[in-house]
């Protein structure tokens, strides 16, 4: 195998732009904090603000407490419920899947690198591997941009979300703003992009050859094999 080591430092820049980008989506997936909703009536929602989530929708609250919470009332939200909106239902769907490619994208970026580094295989496909992780480091940012990008809008047109009664949420806010769970989708998705990019960019470094088509081999000379260049000063003294 070549050694390549001086050619990857980009992608292992790389490898740890797409850990971090899929702990970042990790992180926004379980955050409530996706879609922030301001109410008026304050008699159930005390704090006059709730949180629509992938998973939950959440808020604080002096009547209403969830098992385990002090003065938060959550319910959750299933991809099976009739009210749950698409953008939700996709975001449940899309972004898990988006982790499962991330995940196998940071496996296949570390079997590249740990086999230039180590040289644990002599014919290993070096560049297949390192543009299949970029591939699948652009299919999980792909996957969680289509449901961040879609809450997004809901957000920004104030779209509204027909809850059961026993989640004691208003059928619409008075307004709404983005959360930072959808903040931290994207500068994950963004850095796995980047990432991906990366990746799929790698080429292995041109060997510099001899202008006669072969490198010049050294000549051979001195007592017990040892190989040793020619001295022309030294060969001028024969000569004389």
């Amino acid at each position: 195998m070549r050694y390549l080591v001086h050619s990857t430092h980009a992608q292992l820049g790389a490898l740890w732009l797409s850990c971090v980008g899929w702990v970042l989506t990790a992180v926004a997936l379980g955050l409530i904090q996706w879609r922030v909703w301001l109410v008026s009536d304050r008699g159930v929602i005390s704090s006059g603000v709730a949180w629509v989530g992938v998973w939950r929708a959440c808020f604080h609250s002096h009547t209403l407490v969830t098992h385990g919470f002090r003065v938060m009332h959550c319910r959750s939200m299933s991809l099976a419920e009739a009210f749950t909106p698409p953008e939700i239902g996709a975001a449940q769907v899309l972004m898990i899947l988006s982790l499962v490619l991330g995940l196998c994208g940071n496996a296949g970026g570390v079997y590249a690198l740990r086999n230039i580094y180590f040289r644990t295989q002599e014919d290993s496909p070096v560049r297949l591997a390192f543009f299949t992780t970029g591939v699948l480091c652009l299919m999980a940012a792909v996957m969680s941009l289509i449901p961040l990008l879609w809450n997004l809008i809901s957000v920004v047109t104030n779209q509204p979300i027909e809850f059961p009664p026993e989640f004691n949420m208003p059928p619409a806010p008075d307004s709404q703003h983005v959360g930072c769970g959808i903040g931290v989708g994207m500068v994950g998705t963004v850095l796995m992009m980047v990432s991906g990019v990366i990746f799929c960019m790698y080429r292995f470094p041109v060997r510099s050859q001899h202008p006669g088509g072969a490198s010049p081999a050294p000549s051979v000379s001195g007592s017990k094999g040892a190989a040793v260049e020619d001295n022309p000063a030294f060969e001028s003294h024969e000569h004389l």
